[in-house]
């Protein structure tokens, strides 16, 4: 069984919970609609190619990691065509596992691994089944604006999620982007008792890929 792989690489986790801890990144091709015109890996919509669980594992020994982020696109699309098979290798092999998703598909119960959900408001409502919601440990945000961030404090108050698992970020796939909306969601953060998130990658490397 293969996956649709667009892209493997070493790194620091760059935003969220685990902020600067080394991780082996698997980004998996392949979304579901709507897609956010936000987005700044919108190559995995597109770029990717087939690889075993065994050719996934064999990259990932080149760089002695034990942390690993499985991300998208979309990665819960490949759960029943080879994820749910990777995993179990990757678990039985002692491998720490956080997945990062937007919510809009079924994710599965999961007690080994860590589930990051990153849902999405797009043209005026959110894209996730309410069932979806208390499956997260943590949940990531954007935000551009006033409105945007109003908007999250909505949903996390609505669906009774504890502020200390909430990490809002600049929206922004540039180093540009996120200066000019940092101070906004610093101030809200502040103001509102949430986590401030930085994306590091963005702000050390621009919108450079596979960083």
């Amino acid at each position: 069984m293969k996956l649709v792989v667009t892209e493997i690489f070493y790194s620091l986790q760059g935003e969220g919970p685990f902020i600067g801890s080394p991780s082996i990144f698997i980004r998996l091709g392949g979304c579901i609609d709507p897609l956010c015109p936000w987005c700044d890996t919108e190559y995995a919509w597109h770029e990717f190619s087939e690889m075993g669980i065994n050719e996934i594992i064999a990259e990932m020994n080149r760089y002695g990691c034990r942390n690993v982020v499985i991300t998208g696109g979309e990665a819960f699309l490949q759960w029943e065509t080879g994820l749910k098979d990777l995993h179990e290798e990757l678990i039985r092999s002692g491998y720490s596992l956080s997945y990062e998703t937007s919510g809009k598909i079924d994710i599965p119960a999961l007690e080994n691994a860590t589930i990051i959900m990153s849902p999405k408001y797009i043209e005026g409502k959110w894209h996730l089944p309410l069932e979806n919601i208390p499956k997260a440990h943590f949940y990531k945000f954007v935000a551009n604006d006033a409105a945007a961030l109003d908007e999250i404090d909505r949903f996390v108050k609505a669906n009774v999620i504890s502020k200390d698992r909430v990490f809002i970020m600049p929206q922004g796939m540039t180093r540009a982007e996120q200066f000019k909306r940092m101070e906004t969601v610093f101030s809200f953060c502040r103001d509102n008792g949430y986590i401030m998130s930085p994306r590091l990658h963005v702000l050390i490397f621009d919108n450079k890929r596979g960083v």
